[in-house]
């Protein structure tokens, strides 16, 4: 069988179409049209993936998502007619894996969704806390405190430092930490990504190299190294 999707959209027939493709390519596809209806679907069925609309009847997407990511990690890619940048970074560091705007192509949203499902499972503990030495992230609040003091970081270097500490001690290219942190419809240039790195660092001085780093790894990419 499949892998599960759930389609949570209130316009029944861009429900039906995201049903109709993705069935076609061999998923496993249920539907709800409104966000209290959405959470129940979610519970009963577990799904593998969950296409998310943000303007719904009842709860909003903003805190079906929030719910999601309280209790799981699995994939959300958020579909919505709200195609400004800030709403599309809201999305992503909200924590959405993908967020794409209407009107759609539904073949695009099938590949995007392929592309979700083969990246590799984060990993998130219970607590959704996690303790590097003196610097402690909490992905579900999404702060990041170091010495007991909470650091500030823009949106988009928070995403990525998330990302990054979600999966320690593993290389990623500049080209995958764009496509996974800030989605395939980022359209700047890939030394967005060494700027933000080098912000980060910055941000990170007074962690203890001792403890830990973010590693340039030459002709490879950037690591979230921990050392204990």
């Amino acid at each position: 069988m499949g892998k599960k999707i759930l389609v949570v959209e209130d316009e029944t027939a861009i429900a039906r179409v995201l049903q109709a493709y993705l069935t076609k390519a061999g998923y496993q596809v249920e539907t709800a049209f409104d966000g209290d209806e959405a959470i129940r679907q979610f519970t009963t069925i577990q799904p593998d993936l969950v296409l998310l609309d943000l303007m719904l009847p009842g709860r909003d997407g903003w805190s079906i998502l929030q719910e999601i990511r309280r209790r799981s990690s699995c994939p959300v890619i958020i579909l919505t007619a709200l195609g400004q940048t800030k709403e599309k970074l809201a999305g992503l560091n909200r924590g959405a894996d993908d967020y794409i705007t209407k009107p759609f192509n539904a073949e695009e949203v099938v590949a995007r969704v392929n592309a979700v499902l083969r990246r590799p499972p984060q990993i998130w503990e219970h607590a959704e806390t996690r303790q590097y030495g003196s610097l402690k992230i909490d992905f579900a609040a999404r702060t990041v405190t170091l010495h007991g003091t909470e650091l500030s970081f823009i949106p988009r270097d928070l995403a990525l430092l998330l990302f990054l500490a979600r999966h320690p001690n593993q290389a990623f290219r500049r080209e995958q930490l764009i496509e996974e942190v800030w989605g395939l419809d980022y359209e700047g240039s890939d030394r967005a990504v060494d700027l933000a790195i080098k912000r980060i660092r910055k941000a990170l001085q007074n962690w203890p190299k001792t403890e830990g780093e973010v590693k340039t790894l030459r002709g490879v990419g950037y690591q979230f190294c921990v050392y204990r």
